[in-house]
């Protein structure tokens, strides 16, 4: 109950404050490309619910049906805003409407398209009893993640994200699961704040569990 009192002023707070950039941001990617300004992607939630996830739209419309689930840096369905948008995270920002709306919380497991979700083992499974988050450990760690699928090679960028990055991201997001409280929960805003500075400014992620 406390969690979700949180998720709820908090997100209501960030939506005001973040308005005048969330009209900056619609206004910049009406201007790109054609489209809508937000996507609204199907992703898995908790106990296994489909939700829309609200995104700032930085690929062209419809590039689900026009190419994997991952992205790499060089994807060719990535606008010019885009690049830009991505590399700041200026598309996760939307998520608060989901946040307040009850579907996700500022902090848990990143929410997996269906797919994915259709691998996970029975173990892995317990990951679906918590509502997803913006941020948590994996996303901490793999803040880079189209960098990685780019660099390893592999045409497929979903089978390059099945074998670089979804095991590890597998492991902290249970390590989450079975640690959480409030005192994680903040630890790992705080990790998120620390790790956008520093990566930007050509450091490391920080805070992140062994």
């Amino acid at each position: 109950m406390i969690k979700r009192f949180v998720d709820v002023v908090l997100s209501a707070v960030g939506l005001l404050l973040l308005s005048p950039l969330f009209l900056l941001l619609a206004l910049v990617i009406k201007l790109d490309s054609y489209g809508p300004v937000i996507y609204r992607g199907v992703r898995v939630g908790r106990h296994g619910r489909p939700f829309g996830i609200y995104k700032f739209r930085s690929m062209v419309a419809d590039a689900e049906r026009k190419g994997a689930a991952s992205t790499s840096t060089t994807d060719l369905r990535v606008t010019r805003s885009g690049r830009f948008i991505r590399k700041l995270k200026f598309d996760e920002f939307s998520q608060l409407i989901n946040v307040f709306l009850g579907d996700m919380s500022l902090v848990g497991p990143r929410p997996e398209v269906q797919k994915f979700v259709d691998r996970y083992t029975p173990e892995e499974k317990v990951i679906l009893t918590v509502r997803p988050g913006i941020t948590d450990w994996s996303s901490i760690k793999f803040h880079n993640e189209g960098e990685i699928i780019e660099a390893s090679g592999i045409p497929d960028a979903d089978e390059a994200y099945e074998k670089l990055i979804r095991p590890e991201k597998l492991r902290l997001q249970l390590k989450y699961v079975r640690e959480r409280n409030l005192w994680v929960d903040i630890k790992i805003v705080v990790s998120t704040l620390l790790t956008l500075f520093s990566t930007r400014l050509g450091g490391r992620p920080i805070g992140v569990p062994e």
